[in-house]
């Protein structure tokens, strides 16, 4: 079991392995979520992934879809101390994507691809050899 949790420790996810995919993401939408240039994510099926919130902590926020990124879907973040740790879209059903930076523990697979990278920011330059994907190669 790999476990991922909020900076104050009130929700944390359990999530066995294997993961679907892990990768950074420069979608517009994560980089204001997060106030980061981009955001790592571990991809799993929802049945692989257990959400423990004894204390209600976790809220749900609604983004739309930005210019040229039909990415709608659902962020989950902890209330009480307010750290970004969910997303879950129409676009990829039955999956749950967990922040990689929440878990303490290393899993399966190293990250597979820069998504979104259309996007990216002008101020962080890339020192990898891992693919990357634009907005129209991913399907919009």
């Amino acid at each position: 079991m790999n476990r991922a949790h909020c900076l104050c420790g009130a929700v944390h996810i359990d999530i066995t392995l294997p993961t679907a995919w892990i990768a950074h993401c420069h979608c517009r939408r994560c980089q204001q979520a997060h106030g980061a240039a981009f955001v790592t994510w571990v991809g799993v099926p929802q049945s692989q992934a257990h959400i423990h919130d004894a204390e209600a902590q976790l809220r749900w926020y609604r983004s739309a879809a930005v210019e040229g990124v039909k990415l709608a879907g659902e962020r989950g973040f902890c209330a009480r101390c307010g750290t970004p740790m969910l997303f879950q879209s129409a676009r990829w059903p039955g999956e749950l994507h967990i922040a990689r930076a929440l878990f303490d523990s290393e899993l399966d697979r190293a990250p597979q691809m820069h998504a979104f990278y259309d996007t990216h920011v002008d101020w962080v330059t890339l020192q990898d050899d891992l693919p990357t994907r634009s907005a129209q190669e991913l399907g919009g």
